[in-house]
C-alpha cells in the first residue's frame, strides 16, 4: 500500500525535471561531439583549448551526473557503495529531519518569538474592522455551532442529566450556596426589579378584571348584608388594593418591600446557619430532583432552546447575527486601540502555544519519522527526486561549464610552462 499521494502539481514537476535532464545530458553530448571533432586537429593553437575544454567538460558532467544519480539510485544499475542514498538511508533521513525540526522549530522560545513578531492582536483587530470579514467569522462560527447542536441528541442530554447532573446535585449540599446567593441578591437589591415586575403585572391584571375581583369577594360576603352595601365595600376594597399596589411600586422604602427584604435576609441566614432549615432545604431539593418529570422537563427545555438557536442561526437578520456582528466589531476596535488588551491576548496565546510545544512537540516532530518509515523506499526516492531533481540538474549543468573553464585554464598553464 502506498502512503504517498500524487498532488496536482506533480505533472508539472515531472515535465520540468525531464526538460532539465535533457538540457544537462545535451550539454554532455555537445562536449563529447566537440571533443571528437577536435581530437585530431592541431592542438598548438585555439583547437587545443577547445579540445581540452570539451574533455574537461565531459569529466565534470560525468562526475556530477554520478553524484546526482547516486543520491536516488545506483548509477547504471551497478551496486556501487554509497549510492542510492535516499533508498538506503530513508529512515535515518526521517529521524534526522525529525531532530532538526524538533531542535530548531518546535521550541518555546522560537514559538513565542514568531508569535510576537506576528502581532496577532493588531492584525486580528484590523481584520475584524471589515464587515465582510466579520460576516465570514460569523458564518464559520454558525456552521460549527450548527454541527455541534445537531449532534447533541435528546437521549444524550437526558442521560447526562439523569446519570450525572441530578445524582451529583442530590449529593452536593446546596443550602449554604443558596444562602450566600440569596444574601448577595438582597444586598445588591437585585430582587427589587422582580418585585416591581410582579406588582405591575398584578395591578394590570386587577385593572383589566374588576368583575373577577368583585366575584371573589362577593362569594365571601355575609348573606344578611344588603347587596348595595356589598357592592360599595367591594368597590372600596378594589380601589384600596390598586392604590396599595401603586404605593408599593412607587416607594422603594415601602413597608411591604422592607418586610420582604427582612424575610429574605432571615431566610439567607437560616440557609447558611440553621441546621433545621438547611436540612429541610436539602430534603426539598432531593424531592424535587427525584421527581420523574425533571429529566423530561430538562429535555423539553433543551429542545426549545435548540429550536430557537437553529432558527436564529438560519436567519442572517436575526438578533443573534446582529449582536454577533456588533460584538466582533467592538472586539476589533478594542484590539486596535487597547495595547494592554493586545498584550494580554498575545500573552495568553503565547502560553497556549508554549504549552502545546513543550507538551506535544516531541510527538509532533515524531510524525515526520513515523511517516517516512512507512514510505516505500523506491517510491520515496522517486517522489523526493520529483521535488528536488530539477534543481539538482543544475549541478550537472554547472559541472559541465565549470569543467570546461577548468580545462581552458589547465591548457593555458600547460602552454605557459611547456
Amino acid at each position: 500500500m502506498s502512503f504517498l499521494v500524487e498532488s496536482p502539481g506533480d505533472a508539472a514537476r515531472r515535465s520540468a525535471l525531464i526538460k532539465m535532464r535533457i538540457v544537462a545530458t545535451s550539454l554532455l553530448g555537445l562536449a563529447l561531439a566537440i571533443w571528437l571533432a577536435t581530437l585530431n586537429l592541431d592542438h598548438s593553437g585555439v583547437w587545443g583549448y577547445v579540445n581540452t575544454a570539451s574533455e574537461a567538460a565531459m569529466v565534470g558532467a560525468l562526475a556530477d551526473w554520478f553524484a546526482v544519480t547516486a543520491i536516488f539510485r545506483h548509477p547504471l544499475g551497478l551496486p556501487i557503495p554509497h549510492t542510492a542514498l535516499v533508498k538506503k538511508r530513508k529512515d535515518d533521513l526521517g529521524r534526522s529531519l525529525q531532530e532538526f525540526v524538533d531542535d530548531n522549530f518546535l521550541t518555546e522560545e522560537i514559538a513565542r518569538d514568531r508569535l510576537e513578531a506576528a502581532h496577532v492582536g493588531q492584525r486580528l483587530g484590523r481584520w475584524l474592522d471589515a464587515p465582510e470579514h466579520r460576516g465570514r467569522a460569523l458564518r464559520e462560527g454558525v456552521r460549527v455551532a450548527r454541527v455541534a447542536v445537531d449532534n447533541v441528541q435528546d437521549e444524550a442530554v437526558a442521560g447526562f442529566v439523569t446519570d450525572v447532573v441530578l445524582p451529583r446535585l442530590k449529593e452536593e449540599p446546596t443550602s449554604h450556596i443558596l444562602g450566600v446567593f440569596l444574601e448577595g441578591i438582597v444586598e445588591d437589591k437585585a430582587h427589587r426589579a422582580l418585585i416591581d415586575l410582579g406588582v405591575d403585572e398584578l395591578r394590570a391584571w386587577l385593572v383589566d378584571r374588576p368583575a373577577v375581583f368583585a366575584a371573589l369577594l362577593n362569594e365571601r360576603a355575609p348573606r344578611w348584608t344588603p347587596g348595595f352595601v356589598d357592592a360599595m365595600a367591594i368597590d372600596w376594597a378594589y380601589h384600596q388594593v390598586l392604590d396599595w399596589l401603586a404605593d408599593v411600586r412607587a416607594d422603594d422604602r415601602h413597608r411591604a418591600k422592607l418586610a420582604l427584604d427582612d424575610l429574605l435576609v432571615k431566610l439567607s441566614r437560616d440557609l447558611k446557619e440553621d441546621p433545621e432549615v438547611m436540612a429541610r432545604a436539602e430534603a426539598l431539593k432531593v424531592r424535587m430532583l427525584s421527581h420523574p418529570q425533571v429529566g423530561d422537563t430538562v429535555v423539553a427545555v433543551w429542545g426549545s432552546i435548540r429550536t430557537s438557536l437553529i432558527t436564529a442561526m438560519e436567519d442572517p437578520t436575526s438578533s443573534l447575527w446582529t449582536r454577533g456582528d456588533a460584538w466582533l466589531a467592538e472586539a476589533g476596535a478594542r484590539l486596535r486601540e487597547d495595547a494592554e488588551l493586545r498584550a494580554l491576548l498575545e500573552g495568553r496565546l503565547g502560553d497556549i502555544v508554549a504549552f502545546f510545544v513543550n507538551t506535544y512537540g516531541d510527538e509532533l516532530a515524531a510524525v515526520i519519522s513515523h511517516t517516512v518509515n512507512r514510505w516505500d523506499a523506491d517510491e520515496a526516492s522517486q517522489r523526493i527526486e520529483l521535488f528536488v531533481g530539477k534543481d539538482l540538474q543544475f549541478i550537472r549543468i554547472n559541472g559541465t561549464i565549470v569543467g570546461a573553464l577548468a580545462g581552458v585554464a589547465i591548457h593555458a598553464l600547460s602552454q605557459v610552462f611547456s
